[in-house]
């Protein structure tokens, strides 16, 4: 009997154990999250986000981080600290990974924001509505209006039009099957492809008289947007008939200028509007080429003689005929 009696206290005690508590996880980086999320740390390491303390041209840009209001951004506290579309506060460890894991996904009690409540891994995902949606990101990329440019913007209306960021910047891995997540290299602006989806170039004659349009179809901002330092610019030139190309000639610049540039205004292109500008020279009632390009940095090398073909990226070009 006793024999039986120990042996139903094993099997009573084997079938009910007390669940184990679950010990927190320090969370000290985001390469901490690649044991569990390898494709995603493959996919944000190949990202600019992952990128915003090291890149070279933000370091110049904000004199190598000393406009410390920089730092909010390209080194941030998680979002959840201050609030979803709150300015985040700069961290002053692990810089060099930038805006990681960490800093979209930790909330205040250490548990991580996901889709999805799970008490029984590591990070304890909660299901986070708000991460999806624009404000998560507007913290850092309203401080320039992105955000407020897309709330202006016919996709942030409800309806079958309705876009948001994460559609453009972080579509599903696979739109038939959304369990497999999204992208997490979040494209952008260092996109050439993206960007040149963006804007579309025509150019007809009026009376003999080039008319050039760029019209912003495929943005929810302004083209360009966020950075003050992007700038996308409208040149032409001659082409002769020897195959033979003359000097470029600006056109219009898209813009939004710094805030020391008094004087100066936004000339950026909101989402479905559209610029004409008609080139009067008497040389354009010739063979002509006009392209629209595209610059990281604001700066030409010498903005007298601009060279767009060296200096900046080809988003799109048309040949316009006599």
């Amino acid at each position: 009997m006793a024999v039986l009696a120990l042996a139903g206290w094993a099997l009573f005690a084997i079938f009910n154990e007390p669940a184990r508590a679950h010990v927190a996880v320090q969370w000290e980086s985001s390469s901490q999250c690649a044991e569990c999320h390898a494709q995603v740390d493959v996919e944000w390491r190949q990202s600019w986000h992952a990128q915003a303390w090291n890149d070279e041209e933000a370091r110049r840009l904000s004199e190598n981080f000393s406009n410390t209001d920089c730092i909010d951004c390209h080194a941030p506290q998680p979002v959840f600290e201050t609030g979803i579309g709150n300015r985040p506060l700069a961290r002053s460890t692990r810089r060099g990974e930038g805006v990681d894991c960490i800093s979209c996904h930790q909330m205040k009690d250490g548990r991580m924001a996901g889709t999805l409540d799970n008490e029984s891994v590591a990070c304890r995902p909660t299901a986070q509505r708000e991460l999806t949606r624009p404000e998560a990101c507007g913290g850092c990329h309203n401080q320039h209006g992105t955000v407020d440019q897309w709330r202006a913007s016919r996709y942030a209306q409800p309806g079958p039009e309705f876009k948001d960021c994460i559609t453009c910047h972080m579509p599903y891995r696979d739109p038939a099957d959304p369990s497999k997540g999204r992208i997490h290299v979040m494209h952008g602006g260092h996109d050439l492809a993206l960007v040149r989806s963006a804007v579309t170039l025509t150019a007809t004659r009026d009376g003999g008289v080039p008319v050039v349009e760029v019209e912003n179809v495929g943005a929810g901002h302004n083209y360009p947007t966020d950075e003050r330092s992007r700038a996308s610019d409208l040149f032409w030139r001659t082409l002769g008939p020897d195959g033979s190309k003359g000097e470029w000639h600006k056109l219009y610049r898209f813009r939004n200028p710094y805030r020391f540039e008094v004087g100066e205004v936004n000339t950026e292109l909101p989402a479905g509007q559209k610029l004409t500008q008609r080139i009067e020279d008497a040389d354009a009632r010739g063979t002509i080429e006009v392209a629209l390009f595209y610059k990281l940095s604001p700066l030409w090398e010498n903005p007298e003689k601009p060279d767009p073909e060296r200096e900046a990226s080809l988003v799109h070009s048309v040949r316009l005929e006599p």
